[in-house]
């Protein structure tokens, strides 16, 4: 059974698509690869399933079969390498669940996928090759613009007439064509646009087929006679009220009810037109990228957003204000973890690629209810690495420094006060903490001579925090830095070699220090550090860690590798077939080392201490990092937020994960 995803909510979403018999009944694309749906108008979201069983791929167009519902077709594409295409045509008679590769567009990157509206049997793609077309619901698909063509290639975005299905308008990176005799000959649109223009969306009138609005980097333009001439642009588009910065308006979308009013979706926010697109008024903040609309034709005042990193947006309006509507939805690319050593059901996680919609989150449930964003001051940094100081403080690593969480709010290390107070251990729980180091009654911080040059203004990149004694360390792009002040003020570990330290770890007195291509152990608090020699072979380093018994840990490629001898031998588990391990964890409170399986591996494994027994997981789950909360274990994935072990023996969140399911 797969681990249940438990948030946080948000991150990047792509297209919907509602069911034409019940408008509460909405799919939501990815750019993972999965798949969700709504039943009630995108107020909670499920994750259905992983449609290509990949995740790179890019569910950008959904269609739902008007004849008949349980039939989904969507078209994808492949994120990596737009100059390889791949991606295709995936078929589902079961309303979702299941998905079969169409075979004639197999490999294809499809761009555009629409359903004629006369005719729900023809299905027009775009992809990077050209203009496809299906007249069977999608069960075959044949070209319709020329193998080759110099012109009509990249197409972004498909348009099909509501009355005659043999007039199909295409948009490519370039300029915009039409049909009108089902793609026997193409004729492009150029009077009134801009040439060299990315034709992002295009839409005809319902009832007007002759006005055509579609949307290029060049601006938004409007035709009313059918393409023949298209007005706006450029040089209208400070009088429209659209600024120059929001010209890559990805999607337009016509109110179903209300045909004059139009949504113009851009990478600078959602812009609304009630007058057939003559004037337009910004309705939500510049930092929101929209990539599609949903407005609910039984109920226009509900409209959804499908965003990048804010998941999606929904208003009840009709679009002149907007909250996250994020239940069961999340993309989050999970890169950081630590838990509150004196609450351990307190979690916190950092996250990448989210901007001011990302940073850290936290959960006062042990991963089971909700997240709470809390962000404030880290100003949009991606979150490479979680701590906590002997204080208490929460301490994050970003790609430009290192902040300290007071009183809700994020500050720059050396930003709280001048010259630092060695800091006071808080008083003994009954409890680790998360690095594996017993809390003292009466232990109290202490400088060790080890410690070079104080670091100000420090803004390199922070990937690993860990605690020896009183004194905190941080694995950074500029080397080793170690604090003896709770991480209000460093100094360069002296005592260790400038490098790039990528892995941080400590246990019970020993300290480990790794980056790419070397690891350094100290036995004495970081006041000196030996070099530890690397298994025979081993070409990179892809995770590192020291348990209990000064046993060195590392993974490569080549597989996990364990040392009792600081490097001198290394040796193998047969149980353990890993190979370039996210992640290894030593887990002190049960005494065994946490492995996860690296790239698009799903398994976790422990390896019980010390008679090296192997126990594994399947999570179903690209997997980050394996981490214990009492009972059970919570992982952090590469594009799913976290998720957590189905099997949680007396856990108070047992309830939880029954309903998940």
């Amino acid at each position: 059974m797969s681990w249940f995803p438990f948030g946080p909510d948000g991150g990047d979403a792509r297209a919907f698509a509602a069911d034409p018999s019940d408008p509460k009944h909405i799919y939501l694309g990815t750019a993972t690869g999965w798949i969700y749906q709504s039943v009630d108008g995108g107020r909670k979201w499920v994750r259905l399933a992983s449609v290509g069983l990949r995740n790179d791929l890019v569910l950008d167009n959904i269609v739902v079969d008007p004849a008949d519902p349980q039939h989904v077709v969507i078209g994808a594409w492949v994120s990596s390498d737009l100059k390889h295409p791949d991606g295709g045509i995936f078929v589902s008679q079961d309303g979702g669940v299941k998905w079969t590769l169409q075979a004639d567009m197999q490999g294809q990157s499809v761009l555009a996928l629409s359903v004629a509206p006369s005719d729900p049997k023809i299905m027009v793609a775009g992809t990077m090759e050209g203009v496809f077309r299906s007249t069977d619901s999608g069960a075959h698909w044949a070209a319709i613009s020329s193998k080759g063509d110099k012109e009509l290639h990249e197409v972004e975005s498909i348009a099909i007439d509501p009355v005659d299905p043999n007039v199909i308008y295409a948009g490519t990176w370039h300029l915009p064509w039409k049909t009108t005799d089902g793609g026997h000959t193409w004729k492009n649109m150029k009077q009134g646009i801009i040439e060299d223009s990315d034709v992002f969306s295009i839409i005809v009138d319902p009832k007007q087929p002759n006005v055509v609005y579609l949307s290029a980097c060049s601006g938004i333009y409007k035709s009313e006679d059918g393409g023949a001439k298209f007005n706006g642009g450029v040089g209208q588009n400070k009088a429209q009220g659209i600024p120059s910065t929001a010209r890559r308006t990805r999607v337009l979308m016509q109110d179903p009810k209300n045909l004059q009013t139009v949504f113009a979706g851009t990478t600078e926010g959602l812009y609304r037109s009630v007058d057939g697109g003559k004037s337009w008024l910004q309705t939500t903040g510049p930092e929101v990228i929209v990539n599609d609309v949903y407005v609910d034709p039984a109920d226009t005042t509900r409209v959804l957003l499908a965003t990048d990193r804010g998941g999606v947006l929904a208003s009840n309006d009709g679009g002149a204000s907007f909250l996250p509507s994020n239940s069961g939805f999340s993309t989050r690319q999970i890169t950081a973890y630590t838990a509150d050593a004196e609450h351990p059901a307190t979690l916190y996680v950092g996250v990448v690629n989210d901007k001011e919609w990302g940073g850290v989150f936290v959960s006062h449930t042990g991963a089971l209810g909700t997240w709470s964003q809390l962000s404030a001051g880290l100003d949009g940094r991606d979150v490479f690495a979680l701590g906590q100081a002997p204080d208490g403080t929460i301490v994050a690593g970003t790609s430009h420094g290192i902040f300290r969480l007071k009183d809700a709010v994020w500050q720059r290390a050396g930003d709280a006060g001048s010259a630092a107070k060695p800091a006071v251990a808080r008083q003994p729980v009954a409890t680790k903490t998360s690095v594996g180091r017993a809390v003292s009654a009466h232990a109290t911080s202490k400088a060790h001579a080890a410690a070079g040059a104080a670091v100000k203004g420090f803004d390199g990149s922070v990937y690993g925090f860990a605690l020896s004694g009183e004194t905190l360390f941080a694995a950074t792009s500029q080397g080793l830095l170690r604090s003896a002040s709770s991480g209000l003020t460093w100094n360069v570990a002296a005592s260790i070699p400038v490098d790039e330290y990528r892995f941080l770890a400590s246990a019970r007195g020993n300290l480990l220090a790794a980056s790419f291509g070397a690891v350094k152990l100290s036995t004495n608090g970081g006041d000196t550090w030996s070099a530890v020699a690397l298994p025979q072979g081993l070409t990179q380093v892809s995770a590192a860690a020291v348990d209990g018994q000064s046993r060195v840990w590392v993974s490569g490629r080549e597989g996990v590798f364990y040392s009792t001898d600081k490097g001198a031998s290394w040796q193998t588990l047969p149980g353990l077939y890993v190979l370039n391990a996210s992640c290894l964890y030593y887990d002190e409170a049960k005494d065994r080392v946490l492995v996860t399986s690296g790239g698009s591996g799903t398994q976790a494994f422990a390896v019980q201490l010390p008679g090296m027994q192997v126990t594994s997981w399947d999570t179903g789950w690209n997997l980050r990092f394996v981490r214990p909360v009492g009972s059970y274990l919570v992982a952090g994935t590469l594009f799913d937020g976290i998720v957590v072990q189905p099997k949680m023996v007396d856990s108070p969140g047992q309830e939880a994960v029954k309903a998940a399911r």
